[in-house]
């Protein structure tokens, strides 16, 4: 028994670090090739970090480039679509998750259906819904749009994450003369906080990558996210400048991480206040 454990554990080892390096080798090659002169980049030569580091790449990207900018439209488009996801997606999914009857079916089979439609055949007519309202070409009309698009698979998490709770903690407190309000802030709300906390980070992600929707829906250069900004450098007959994308690239995904990370932190104290509440 314990020959057989001194064996699985190190293979056990062995393949978490062969995965977590499978997971990290793309961000690894991102984050050297950021640094590598075009010489390099273009050699034959390939060597997984740079021969000669170099900081010219990230001078080029963020000066022929509007990154910061187009980081800022990205940041408001993404913040504001969590929250109002998040808003929206917790009490739809505390109903659906929690009374019965026909309209729970209906809430059901609409998020069921709305993961079936790919996202170019509904682009036309939001183009066209957002042109009469007047909102084509701006943040607030691309947030409306995101919202809608990340507003299924947020109620479809939040849902599970409600139906995890048990009814008995909701009906003692009823018996103990809470009000509902009292019994979702003081019980619920504490138990659902990681499954808010996944939802967000989730949102947040699925915003702040997304590149179909906003070149179709943003015309004006100064409204641009940050993907339609790393596009241009690529060249119109294909060309493409990869150290200052590398380097552009390497700058967007570090918001990306920083709100991922705090999310995180307060994702496993959400997790340990359930497990004590529970």
């Amino acid at each position: 028994m314990n020959q057989r454990a001194w064996f699985v554990r190190p293979l056990q080892y062995l393949a978490l670090v062969g995965y977590l390096f499978f997971l990290g080798f793309p961000l690894l090659w991102l984050v050297s090739a950021s640094f590598k002169s075009s010489r390099e980049l273009y050699s034959l030569n390939v060597t997984l970090l740079p021969v000669e580091w170099t900081f010219t790449n990230f001078a080029d990207a963020l000066e022929r480039q509007n990154l910061i900018g187009s980081a800022s439209n990205s940041f408001v488009v993404a913040i504001t679509t969590m929250v109002l996801t998040v808003l929206v997606s917790m009490p739809a999914a505390y109903a659906l998750a929690r009374f019965k009857g026909r309209l729970r079916a209906v809430g059901t089979g609409w998020i069921l259906l709305s993961q079936v439609f790919p996202t170019i055949l509904l682009i036309l007519p939001l183009f066209l819904i957002l042109r009469t309202l007047q909102l084509n070409d701006t943040l607030f009309g691309l947030i409306l749009v995101y919202v809608t698009f990340t507003m299924p698979f947020s109620l479809w998490m939040l849902q599970g994450y409600v139906s995890a709770i048990p009814r008995d903690l909701e009906e003692a407190g009823s018996m103990d003369g809470a009000n509902r309000i009292t019994v979702l802030r003081v019980i619920v709300f504490p138990l659902l906080l990681p499954g808010i906390i996944a939802t967000a980070m989730f949102t947040f992600v699925a915003a702040w990558n997304e590149f179909f929707l906003a070149l179709v829906l943003i015309q004006s250069p100064e409204l641009s996210t940050l993907p339609l900004t790393l596009r241009n450098f690529i060249g119109v007959a294909g060309a493409v400048d990869l150290g200052p994308l590398a380097a552009g690239s390497v700058l967007a995904t570090i918001p990306s991480l920083v709100v991922f990370a705090i999310l995180q932190k307060k994702l496993t104290g959400g997790l340990l206040a359930g497990a004590v509440k529970g």
